[in-house]
């Protein structure tokens, strides 16, 4: 551990267990005048209940006892192993029986008769264990802790990455930074459902806001035309998509090179009528199906600057209709069968209100 653990005997308190009042007597006057606090109890049902009212750090046991024996006892505090360190006093007749107990958990055993020199050391020797083992225990939750603490901070840069690099095509789309916040919170209960592990799980989240980044790259007078697009005007539209994947290619970074097959996928159909190359079915990336599909759910489901927000029932009629023809099936099952889900997302996570006029 790199330091000098130190016992000192006033601050460690100390439970006897024996029926025989000489030895319970004996043992507490030697860690008495060790400098021990002791408590003594005659068997293993008061030595449970003192335990109980008032914790100690170490319990000195006989194993041979009327009734619960000492191996008992230590079967009952094996889950409280390290908090209590366990000594047990035995005869040589009962050394198997010892044994079994350093496997349960008890630190170790004296033979009588014993040496009041003995009790000492080993209950030093116990006691210095276990404040190893609680440090150690300590730092490895200390650890844990920072790992978190570390995962949320990067979970916190990769979403703000992604947010900042679709900010410009957010604000020249009348797209809202929560609209693209729920997509990623989509897309990340997507993967939860799926069964993908933690770190897919985020990546998802970082990449699928991403999705229409490529728009940076349309003229405004198209992205902003309040009336129908002419023909031209869509070609030039769908090239958001390879626009997306050119501006996101090359990265090194997972959740950016998931983000590249978002922003060029998400507007493939399941039955390969989708653009920018009619890809079909499974041959459209995993991470682009999902962000198709959660995209139209909040798209239909939020207010818009052209249109309002469309009840639940019809959201749903759309997306069924779409199974098998715009989405994965499987997926669209999926996500109908966890609706309340991605619903309360909506609800956590309102538009906040701005200025829609596009001069602005």
């Amino acid at each position: 551990m790199g330091e000098e653990i130190q016992v000192v005997p006033q601050q460690v308190s100390i439970l006897i267990v024996d029926d025989l009042p000489i030895i319970r007597l004996s043992l507490e006057r030697i860690l008495t005048k060790a400098g021990y606090r002791c408590r003594v109890a005659e068997d293993v049902p008061r030595a449970l209940k003192a335990l109980e009212e008032e914790p100690s750090d170490l319990v000195l046991s006989d194993i041979q006892m009327p009734g619960a024996s000492g191996l008992d006892l230590v079967k009952a505090l094996q889950p409280r192993i390290p908090d209590i360190s366990v000594i047990m006093v035995s005869s040589t007749e009962a050394a198997e029986t010892a044994i079994e107990c350093l496997q349960q958990g008890a630190f170790g055993y004296i033979l009588k008769p014993f040496q009041p020199r003995e009790i000492v050391v080993q209950v030093n020797a116990a006691l210095r264990r276990r404040m190893l083992e609680i440090a150690f225990r300590d730092r490895e939750a200390q650890l844990a802790r920072k790992v978190r603490e570390q995962t949320e901070q990067i979970r916190a840069s990769r979403e703000e990455v992604a947010l900042r690099l679709i900010s410009a095509s957010e604000h020249r789309d009348h797209e809202t930074g929560t609209h693209v916040r729920r997509i990623g919170l989509y897309a990340a209960e997507m993967g939860k459902l799926l069964g993908w592990d933690q770190e897919a799980v985020e990546t998802i989240r970082s990449a699928a806001p991403m999705h229409d980044i490529g728009k940076v790259g349309v003229p405004d007078a198209i992205l902003q035309k309040p009336g129908t697009l002419t023909e031209e005007e869509w070609v030039t539209m769908r090239r958001h998509t390879t626009m997306g994947a050119t501006i996101l290619k090359g990265s090194k970074v997972p959740f950016i090179q998931m983000g590249a097959r978002i922003a060029f996928g998400h507007h493939e159909k399941w039955d390969g009528t989708g653009y920018p190359k009619g890809l079909k079915g499974g041959a459209i990336p995993i991470e682009a199906r999902i962000t198709t599909l959660v995209d139209v759910f909040d798209a239909a489901s939020s207010r818009r600057h052209y249109k309002d927000s469309w009840p639940e029932d019809q959201v749903v009629a759309l997306i069924q209709r779409g199974r098998g023809v715009h989405f994965d099936p499987h997926l669209v099952d999926l996500f109908l069968a966890n609706l309340e889900r991605f619903t309360a997302i909506l609800a956590a996570n309102p538009d906040e209100d701005r200025d829609e006029d596009p001069g602005i």
